[in-house]
């Protein structure tokens, strides 16, 4: 193992990490919809918002491609207004990691809203907190346990993405180079050894993430 494969480790960490807190609020937000509300459209979101998980990562790849691409409607709009260059960055390999992981991170978090009793938020509105009083201070509380469980669950699908992320950012080494393209183009370039290295550094720390996932599930279907 080289500094250089130190380097290219803490950035994958780095931008897993960070994708996970870019779809955090939004994820949280769709969440509390699914589970709380009924409305018009809600089966249509929830399909749309499921469909990273079981489209082929290189189809959602090309579609965030074509979308994001300096011709592409948002990507175009960015380097026009603001020079914002999105494709074969780092920027692309967060958003790939964050839309990859968000549907995991959607069905876990409206998995612990749906436990929390709504008797409870009832009984806080009638006491006249505000919704949104209600929503920070006793729901994310109650649900706090699953709402971590799919943190990291998400995160361990965001360490070990490699079709959307190839499609949008590439293989450049120290830039947009994550764990699992490391290892992919190890094999390609036939070194076994270190391809076997990244390969058991990766199923390390998604072990771990996994375990502690399904320990705070079990606390909290304990604690139910």
């Amino acid at each position: 193992m080289t500094q250089a494969d130190w380097q290219m480790i803490g950035l994958t960490l780095a931008v897993s990490a960070f994708a996970i807190v870019i779809a955090l609020p939004f994820a949280t937000g769709l969440a509390w919809l699914l589970a709380r509300k009924n409305w018009f459209g809600k089966s249509l979101v929830e399909t749309v918002a499921t469909l990273p998980l079981v489209m082929p990562p290189v189809a959602t790849g090309l579609i965030l491609l074509k979308l994001l691409g300096r011709n592409g409607p948002l990507g175009g709009w960015l380097h026009e207004t603001f020079s914002i260059e999105l494709v074969f960055t780092w920027k692309a390999v967060v958003i790939a990691l964050a839309v990859m992981s968000f549907p995991l991170l959607v069905r876990s978090i409206r998995t612990a809203f749906e436990e929390v009793p709504r008797h409870l938020e009832e009984a806080g509105l009638n006491l006249g907190r505000s919704p949104l009083k209600v929503f920070f201070l006793l729901t994310v509380p109650l649900a706090r346990r699953g709402i971590c469980a799919g943190i990291l669950l998400s995160f361990a699908r965001a360490l070990g993405e490699f079709g959307a992320t190839v499609m949008v950012a590439g293989f450049i080494p120290g830039l947009t180079e994550t764990l699992p393209l490391s290892i992919y183009r190890s094999v390609q370039m036939g070194d076994d050894a270190r391809a076997l290295s990244l390969a058991g550094i990766s199923a390390i720390i998604a072990f771990a993430a996994i375990w502690i996932s399904s320990k705070l599930n079990s606390r909290r279907k304990s604690a139910v």
